[in-house]
C-alpha cells in the first residue's frame, strides 16, 4: 500500500494544485463564501477521516443544546436518500447515514439533517426550523459556507502539519488552509500529555496569535450498552468477544481494551463499511460482538448480543473552559 502511494506521487502533485487553485479562487473573493444570518459553527479536519468529528459535534451539543435551539446539518456520508432529509422518528441509518443517525438518536430534541449542499440545507433549515444555531459536521473544505466559527481537527500522532496530499498521504485540503480556523483542537492526545510535548506540537502547528490551540483525549466509557441493559467491563472478561470495527482508526480503541486486559479477536472493516449478509452471518455466530456506537447503530436489529463503547472527548487541563468560553462569546456575538 505504501508502495502504491509513492508510485502515485505525481498524481498527489495535481491534487495539490487543484486544491491551492481553488482556495485562491475562494480566498481572493472570485468565488463567493456565502454568509447566512444563523450563526454556523463549522468542524472538521484536512485529512481524511479519524480526528473525532462527530465526538466533537456531540460534545458540543452537549454545552449548548441545552441552552439553544441547534441544527447539525451532515452531508450523510454513504447515505441512501438524495437531496435534502430533515430527520424524525420514522428516519432510518440508510437514509441518514451512520453519523447523522446516531447524532440524532442521541439528542432527540436536535434538529439533524443531511444535504450534499450545504447552502441549501442551511437556507432549508433557515426557513423551515429557524434554529439559533447550526452546525455544520466535517465541513472545512466547504467553502461555498462561510462559518461564523471554525473548529480544526487534527490527530495526535497525525498532525497535519507532517502529512501530504492525496492519494500519497492524507491531506485533502492545504495546510495552509488552517489559517481559516479559529480553534484547533489536537484530538486522541494522551491523556497524560507534558508540557514539553504540547510546546512541540505548538511549535510543529504554528498556530496564529488569533488561534486557540487545545488538547483532548478519547475518554470510554466503563458500561457498554447494548440491545439489554448496559454491562460493565467485567461481564466481557471470560467470554468471547469479538471487537468489530469500521471505522478510520480504531487504534486507540483497541490500545484502550488491551490496557484494560480484555481478550478479544479484532475484526476489522473501513470507515462506513456496508455489512453484507456473509459478514452478518459471521457476526451472529460469535458469542459476543463489540463495537463502535456509529457502527452499533448499522448492526442494531442484526446481530445478536451486541454491544457498543461509548466515547467522547474530554479536554486536558483548562481547554474544557477555554472552549466553553469560546463557545458564549460566539453565540453572544450578533445576538
Amino acid at each position: 500500500m505504501m508502495l502504491l502511494r509513492k508510485i502515485l506521487f505525481p498524481f498527489s502533485l495535481l491534487y495539490a494544485l487543484v486544491v491551492r487553485v481553488r482556495n485562491y479562487l475562494y480566498d481572493t473573493d472570485i468565488w463567493e463564501s456565502m454568509v447566512f444570518q444563523t450563526k454556523v459553527i463549522c468542524i472538521g479536519n484536512l485529512s481524511v477521516g479519524g480526528t473525532g468529528k462527530t465526538p466533537m459535534v456531540e460534545y458540543l451539543l452537549s454545552q449548548l443544546q441545552p441552552h439553544f435551539k441547534i441544527a447539525v446539518l451532515s452531508r450523510g456520508y454513504k447515505r441512501k436518500s438524495q437531496g435534502f432529509l430533515l430527520a424524525n422518528s420514522d428516519s432510518t441509518v440508510a437514509e441518514l447515514g451512520d453519523e447523522p443517525f446516531q447524532i440524532h438518536r442521541k439528542f432527540p430534541k436536535v434538529k439533524v439533517a443531511v444535504d450534499a449542499d450545504r447552502r441549501n440545507g442551511i437556507a432549508i433549515l433557515e426557513k423551515d426550523v429557524q434554529p439559533d444555531l447550526i452546525v455544520l459536521d466535517d465541513a472545512f473544505q466547504h467553502r461555498k459556507v462561510k462559518a461564523g466559527l471554525n473548529i480544526l481537527l487534527t490527530a495526535y500522532g497525525k498532525l497535519y502539519s507532517e502529512d501530504w496530499y492525496l492519494p500519497t498521504g492524507n491531506l485533502r485540503d492545504s495546510r495552509s488552509a488552517a489559517r481559516r480556523a479559529d480553534l484547533i483542537v489536537v484530538t486522541k492526545c494522551p491523556s497524560e500529555l507534558s508540557e514539553m510535548e504540547i510546546v512541540g506540537i505548538r511549535e510543529r502547528l504554528k498556530p496564529r496569535s488569533n488561534q486557540k490551540l487545545l488538547f483532548a483525549t478519547l475518554h470510554y466509557a466503563d458500561e457498554f450498552p447494548g440491545d439489554d441493559q448496559a454491562k460493565k467491563l467485567d461481564f466481557f472478561m471470560n467470554k468471547n468477544v469479538t471487537l468489530v470495527t469500521g471505522i478510520a482508526d480504531p487504534t486507540p480503541l483497541t490500545d484502550y481494551l488491551k490496557a484494560k486486559t480484555l481478550q478479544f479477536e479484532h475484526l476489522k472493516y473501513t470507515d462506513h463499511h456496508s455489512f453484507t449478509a456473509a459478514e452478518l452471518k459471521l457476526l451472529n455466530e460469535k458469542e459476543i460482538v463489540l463495537t463502535t456506537e456509529k457502527d452499533y447503530v448499522r448492526l442494531k436489529n442484526k446481530v445478536n448480543n451486541l454491544y457498543y463503547i461509548p466515547v467522547a472527548h474530554q479536554f486536558l487541563g483548562n481547554d474544557a473552559t477555554i472552549l466553553t468560553s469560546e463557545l458564549k462569546d460566539f453565540m453572544k456575538r450578533y445576538a
